[in-house]
């Protein structure tokens, strides 16, 4: 007899469920494969368990979608803030900008080499510091610097972070999500089992293939060990004609 294996993905949970539920819900009055408590809760558990993984794949479809915008604001935002950076060193390498005034923006005033900028948080900090130096170099007299304009890279950067905010909350909500489907895929599971343990204990004195065939109808998944024989229609002939052949003892008085 081949072994059972419980299934190991959302999609197969709910096919064994709604398997079992309608089988069941099907079967005449004198087959009530199921006991009425399990099949009342696989029903109730079936419809919160459907909900759950409907929720969770579209909180995670959407989290992939606006994934794919915010990679486009978070490139956007390094660009402008390096690109701002490099026209500041080249202005204070022609002595237009006393190096000094580099403190400013946090920047080191011996070195022209752009501060690490991969990573969110990289940019959050130095997207901040950049903005804040150029208006308090501004308010102290100097000129501002153009193309890029700190306007320009303020847009770019409080669009990025608006959307790492939203990123945030987003993969906050779906991790909340995933962790209760966790803890529902622990109940399918077990209320599966329960099930299927059942269901083989109803069919246990069928002939081998047919007791395979309608474990099966309700959903039990089974898997062949290597090298072993699979079940047929042949295999309950042969087995019948087997136990046909087998002397009988008569009792006498």
């Amino acid at each position: 007899m081949p072994y059972r294996r419980l299934p190991n993905t959302d999609q197969a949970r709910l096919s064994a469920l709604q398997n079992a539920v309608q089988r069941a819900s099907e079967a005449d009055f004198m087959e009530q494969v199921l006991n009425y408590r399990t099949l009342s809760n696989a029903q109730r558990f079936l419809l919160q368990f459907e909900n759950q993984v409907s929720q969770y794949r579209e909180n995670f479809n959407g989290r992939v979608s606006a994934n794919k915008q915010y990679r486009h604001m978070v490139q956007n935002a390094r660009m402008y803030i390096s690109h701002f950076i490099q026209v500041l060193n080249l202005a204070v390498i022609r002595g237009e900008i006393k190096k000094e005034l580099k403190e400013l923006y946090k920047l080191d005033t011996e070195s022209h080499v752009l501060p690490d900028l991969s990573s969110e948080e990289d940019i959050l900090v130095w997207g901040q510091n950049i903005i804040d130096g150029e208006q308090e170099r501004t308010r102290l007299g100097g000129f501002p610097i153009y193309n890029p304009s700190i306007s320009k890279v303020k847009v770019h950067y409080d669009i990025f972070k608006e959307h790492l905010m939203n990123q945030r909350m987003h993969r906050k909500t779906t991790n909340r999500v995933y962790e209760d489907l966790e803890e529902l895929r622990k109940q399918a599971d077990e209320i599966i089992l329960d099930i299927w343990n059942q269901v083989e204990a109803y069919y246990k004195d069928k002939l081998p293939y047919e007791r395979l065939r309608s474990c099966k109808n309700y959903g039990l998944i089974y898997y062949y060990r290597t090298g072993e024989k699979h079940l047929s229609p042949e295999t309950d002939k042969a087995l019948q004609r087997k136990i046909a052949s087998e002397p009988t003892i008569q009792w006498t008085d």
